[in-house]
């Protein structure tokens, strides 16, 4: 553990088994997870904006995740943590069911090279786990300034049947959610965004009764 850090910053294994939301913050506040936060400036900013919102983020990169750690430090934040470690095993092994106001993943890595597009975060298969976690009406926000990709999401989004496609504002210029999308949109750059909600559960759950209950 980073202890110069701490509580600001740990490693996916310094945080054992599924996480009680209201004991790492201390507080009952709706939670929501920056997935691939880099050096953390959508933290710091949504950190100074919604002081009622717990924000964790989540960063493979070490290194960068420690930088956004200490501009957390710094601001003695109370409501906002960066876990370092592997993304999907976050998701698959630290976080409780239904647990998640809102997911946002931001530029995340479009892995260029065609032998590497497997490794792309965003497949059917993190939509779906990001699903059983967000809680109903939560919602999942991406952005990118790759049009591929952004394809992709949107076409694994609007197709995935817990997800109803949301109308996206228009957004002030400087409103940069990463210290990348700062450079790209100054360069220029076209920046598509998606914003997703999870259908409620219980509509699930009625569909699956009226279904059982119609005649064959």
């Amino acid at each position: 553990m980073a202890y110069e850090l701490f509580p600001y910053f740990r490693t996916l294994d310094d945080v054992p088994g599924v996480i009680d939301w209201r004991e790492f913050f201390g507080n009952k506040n709706p939670v929501e997870l920056d997935i691939g936060c880099g050096r953390g400036r959508f933290l710091v900013e949504s950190g100074l904006r919604r002081p009622d919102v717990n924000l964790v983020g989540l960063e493979l990169d070490y290194k960068e995740g420690r930088r956004g750690a200490k501009r957390l430090a710094k601001r003695h934040f109370h409501h906002v943590r960066v876990v370092g470690g592997d993304a999907r095993r976050f998701l698959n092994e630290r976080v409780r069911a239904a647990s998640i106001d809102a997911a946002h993943v931001y530029f995340p890595d479009p892995w260029w090279k065609r032998r590497h597009r497997r490794r792309r975060i965003f497949t059917e298969e993190f939509a779906t786990r990001l699903s059983a976690l967000i809680v109903d009406n939560g919602d999942l926000h991406s952005w990118t300034d790759v049009e591929d990709y952004f394809d992709e999401i949107r076409a694994i989004m609007d197709s995935h049947p817990d997800y109803i496609a949301q109308d996206v504002p228009e957004y002030a210029p400087d409103d940069y959610r990463t210290s990348f999308h700062k450079r790209r949109a100054e360069a220029g750059c076209t920046i598509y965004r998606g914003h997703w909600r999870r259908r409620p559960r219980i509509v699930e759950a009625a569909s699956l009764l009226e279904a059982q209950s119609s005649p064959s």
